[in-house]
């Protein structure tokens, strides 16, 4: 939905014309202003509010479908040794991610890759930072036979461990009810997708879309605007403020890791060197280390490299703070019954 407002108040026109044209520093960075901080519509045209759910090519999928992806994106067998499972570095009680550089796979092998979040995934163009799965249904196959990950051999090693656990065998079929052989490594990704469809976190940034202007601090509103102003949006916007385009990493100045060339590496095309995903920023607040290489721990650094690095800007310390406080706005929350782990009375 787009932002309904259409108009602006005589006091919010004034506060947005002080704050544009930067004839007065801001007093209300604490929200505790009088003035209540307004943004024009025409600010808000390039972003909308989550959907309700991410549906896929298959439409909404079944209750039975997303409690045995819920159970599967839980389940450790999936790994070699039997300790890790996907929740293991995308844990759903941190957001979506593991707050770690690099995660650990089997063995402590250290992928190459900083673990992106895993909520709100699904609504993305593609999957991974280079976009190499299409979609999450994809995406949740990857890891399981990864070597460096969860190292299973073989998906037929995945099938024939699931369908030694009769719970399992039944889960697959009243989840797909139309197939003879119902437990098959493709159900496997599907039925996981159709879970992380569901890891939706609405924030108090939707509720300000929505039309609440008090949903947000006058600290928010104006980190927002301080956010326009750098022109973030041009990379940053939509339902889910990226994650729906590839860019140059560097586009301005050099990127200082040149090591991983990003999709250029998939691709062979040296035209997409250095091309990433640009990464969603809901919950971008608890979701660090950032950026592909997971190379800056503060989110107010990270800001900052990016106003240098691809919008070629200048933005005072200041600016950033307030920046960052408007990125606080975008922390959502997702239903707790998604994200606890299933107890024995659900899957026997």
């Amino acid at each position: 939905m787009k932002f309904p407002h259409a108009q602006i108040t005589l006091v919010g026109l004034i506060a947005t014309f002080l704050l544009s044209c930067g004839a007065q520093e801001s007093s209300s960075g604490s929200g505790d202003s009088s003035l209540s901080v307004a943004i024009e519509a025409r600010l808000l045209s390039g972003f909308e509010q989550l959907p309700a759910h991410m549906n896929g090519a298959a439409g909404t999928p079944s209750e039975e479908q997303i409690a045995l992806g819920k159970r599967l994106y839980f389940e450790t067998k999936l790994s070699k040794d039997g300790t890790l499972s996907c929740n293991s570095c995308h844990g759903l009680d941190a957001f979506g991610v593991d707050n770690a550089q690099f995660s650990s796979g089997v063995g402590g092998q250290l992928g190459g890759r900083n673990s992106p979040s895993v909520m709100n995934a699904a609504g993305h163009l593609a999957q991974f930072w280079d976009g190499r799965a299409a979609d999450v249904e994809e995406q949740a196959k990857g890891p399981i036979l990864n070597p460096v990950e969860m190292a299973m051999g073989s998906a037929e090693q995945v099938v024939t461990l699931l369908k030694a656990d009769s719970s399992y065998v039944a889960e697959f079929a009243a989840a797909f009810p139309n197939e003879t052989d119902a437990l098959t490594y493709d159900n496997l990704g599907l039925a996981i997708g159709a879970f992380e469809r569901q890891l939706v976190t609405p924030s108090p940034w939707d509720a300000f879309l929505a039309g609440d202007e008090t949903a947000l601090t006058n600290g928010q509103k104006e980190g927002f605007l301080a956010f326009t102003k750098a022109a973030c949006q041009t990379c940053h916007s939509g339902a889910y403020l990226g994650g729906h385009m590839y860019q140059k990493l560097g586009i301005v100045r050099p990127w200082p890791n040149q090591e991983d060339l990003g999709r250029g590496a998939h691709t062979g095309n040296a035209a997409e060197n250095m091309m990433f995903k640009v990464p969603s920023l809901r919950n971008i607040a608890k979701t660090g280390p950032y950026f592909h290489d997971g190379s800056v721990d503060s989110l107010a650094e990270a800001v900052q490299m990016m106003a240098t690095h691809q919008l070629g800007v200048q933005v005072t310390d200041a600016e950033v703070a307030s920046i960052v406080e408007f990125l606080g706005a975008l922390t959502g929350q997702v239903d707790a019954v998604l994200v606890a782990p299933p107890i024995a009375s659900e899957v026997l």
